[in-house]
């Protein structure tokens, strides 16, 4: 008797009472177990999750998880001082352009925040009541219903005739316009003498001014501001000061020299007599420079910004939410910017996880992690320099700390096995798909240069030899001649590991293979330039040429010759080299090109 149909086998495995029989036992049995049981199950298949399993079966939550699960993080930034609106401070009396009193310009206590969000909940909660109370006479007694519809219409009459009556007279709209009325125009010398008073005479009114000018300027474009630049040129030379000069002022006042960058700093400077006065200025200066990352695009600005946040770390530190509202800013240019740009980013990344302790370095491995993983989605790589400059950024990051590294890399190359045996036993689509990523390929990329680096002063055997075993399952996956680049990718790995710890990994098999690529037909060069290292999979028309023949024999080239180097002293190295030797002479007497 033949093998049932495909529409055969779904209906027998639904409807037949036998497999109905076997489903009721297993059901029982699994109700019947202990959670002692169930524990050890769990823990066992923790511990065998690398190992391959006899069956067919692979856990359910596989094809959803996400590689960049294991750097997933709470995303909270506290909720002292991380309001979007930058407060308005108020000026003194003796300086130009005194601000009057602007109503929710204020910067407000510490308590506002809590009390304001507790009333707006009990407010809410009322509201809501009051609907459901509607809703239930409307469905009692419907002429109530009526009558609201009636009192709707004549509100909605009442307000269209008051929006004619304010078109018609625009002159006194004008005037009950409070941000208009109260716009003050900002001219080149009353900004020069702003700069000369704070530099010369120390004028703390005239640094307020600046200030309050200098947030109008970071707020330029987005929303109604209460200052009216004369030119771009007043307008930059504000920017340019307080940029250049808003550390030196503020360490000026509070006593500090510029090298004193430390954590207990943070402590001295919040307990100094000065900090309570002067928190609301150095608040504004930081809210608005953060502000104006958001806004800008020119790269050079972005980079001069950065530079000089850098420089203000220690007053950054003091305000947690925008020490955290700083690291998601500089995480997004590090992964998205150009060179000097991303570099200028990860300085201040460094210098966060390195001085203001572990939580800190925690936040920062995470978000670089899911930003580079997020970036390497991308169907092809563009810039590999820049994706190189990513992942050696991770390294360096990850080797302030080895151990918890160690942890995370543990972690997530347990999951990049588990996605490899789900793909080994099921040859679905998506997980072939998954696997052969640039995520995929950038995460054992990743994890292969930490491993490296730190492979002589730590002990991470196990996790070099996890890595062993997840690249040659990937490269007896794809074994194809149209997965040439990562099969090429999985031999650079394996004899990247193999010179920096020392250890004997056998590479010449795989490279030997790439010579037994069958093309059908053997063509001519290609007209249009084709970067075989941008992708994972080889179009069809590119077998066909002779251009991806010559990169096949001359990465075996290349690839042997640096696997026989690293051996040439060793005793053994003649029983190494025996058998390519014979491979790549029958290779040469067959090949007619």
């Amino acid at each position: 008797m033949g093998k049932l149909g495909k529409k055969a086998r779904k209906f027998a495995k639904k409807n037949l009472q036998s497999v109905l029989k076997r489903q009721r036992k297993t059901k029982a049995l699994f109700k019947k177990k202990s959670s002692k049981d169930e524990q050890k199950d769990v823990e066992k298949q923790e511990g065998n999750a690398i190992e391959p399993s006899n069956g067919s079966t692979v856990t359910d939550n596989i094809e959803d998880a996400s590689i960049d699960a294991v750097f997933a993080e709470d995303d909270k930034d506290e909720g002292e001082d991380g309001s979007d609106s930058d407060g308005y401070l108020s000026e003194d009396s003796s300086s130009p352009y005194v601000a009057e009193n602007v109503t929710g310009n204020i910067l407000e206590d510490e308590n506002a925040s809590s009390t304001y969000v507790a009333l707006n909940k009990n407010i809410h909660a009322n509201l809501a009541m009051k609907k459901k109370k509607l809703d239930r006479l409307k469905k009692k007694d419907p002429d109530f219903s009526k009558f609201l519809e009636s009192y709707h219409e004549s509100i909605q009459i009442a307000e269209t005739y008051s929006d004619e009556d304010e078109r018609s007279d625009p002159g006194q709209q004008d005037e009950d316009d409070p941000a208009k009325s109260k716009e003050k125009h900002l001219t080149g010398s009353i900004i020069s003498s702003w700069c000369k008073m704070i530099t010369e005479e120390h004028n703390q009114s005239a640094l307020v001014s600046l200030l309050n000018a200098y947030r109008a300027a970071c707020h330029f474009g987005a929303k109604t501001i209460g200052y009216r630049f004369q030119n771009s040129g007043d307008f930059c030379n504000i920017l340019m000061f307080m940029l250049s000069n808003a550390d030196d002022i503020f360490r000026r006042l509070f006593q500090l020299s510029s090298l004193n960058c430390r954590k207990e700093a943070i402590v001295e400077l919040k307990n100094s007599s000065k900090w309570k006065d002067l928190k609301p200025l150095v608040k504004c200066y930081l809210r608005s420079t953060l502000f104006l990352l958001n806004q800008v695009t020119d790269s050079e600005i972005l980079a001069f910004t950065m530079t000089r946040l850098r420089a203000s770390l220690l007053f950054v530190a003091a305000f947690p939410s925008l020490l955290h509202r700083l690291i998601k800013a500089t995480v997004s240019l590090w992964a998205t910017g150009a060179a000097v740009l991303s570099s200028a980013a990860f300085l201040i990344i460094r210098d966060v996880a390195t001085v203001f302790g572990s939580n800190y370095w925690n936040t920062c491995v995470s978000k670089i992690s899911v930003a580079y993983l997020a970036r390497s989605r991308a169907s092809e790589i563009v810039d590999a320099k820049h994706f190189q400059f990513l992942r050696d950024s991770i390294v360096e990051l990850c080797s302030l700390d080895v151990q918890k590294s160690s942890a995370k890399a543990l972690d997530s190359i347990s999951q990049l096995a588990k996605i490899l045996q789900w793909g080994l036993q099921t040859k679905k689509e998506e997980a072939v798909k998954k696997i052969c990523s640039w995520e995929y390929v950038n995460c054992i990329d990743l994890w292969v240069r930490f491993i490296s680096a730190n492979v002589h002063d730590y002990d991470l055997r196990p996790l070099m030899f996890m890595t062993i075993q997840i690249i040659n399952g990937l490269a007896y996956m794809f074994a194809g001649p149209r997965y040439f680049p990562l099969r090429l990718k999985c031999i650079q790995w394996l004899s990247f590991l193999s010179s920096s710890s020392g250890i004997f990994i056998p590479v010449a098999s795989f490279v030997l293979d790439v010579l037994e690529y069958k093309v059908v037909k053997e063509g001519g060069r290609l007209r249009n330039t084709f970067n075989v290292t941008s992708i994972l999979k080889l179009p069809k028309f590119y077998l066909k040429s002779q251009s991806f023949q010559e990169e096949c024999l001359l990465s075996v080239i290349e690839q042997l010759s640096l696997h026989f180097a690293q051996w040439s002293y060793h005793i053994s190295f003649p029983e190494l080299a025996a058998i390519p030797l014979i491979r790549l002479r029958k290779f040469h007497e067959i090949t007619t090109t």
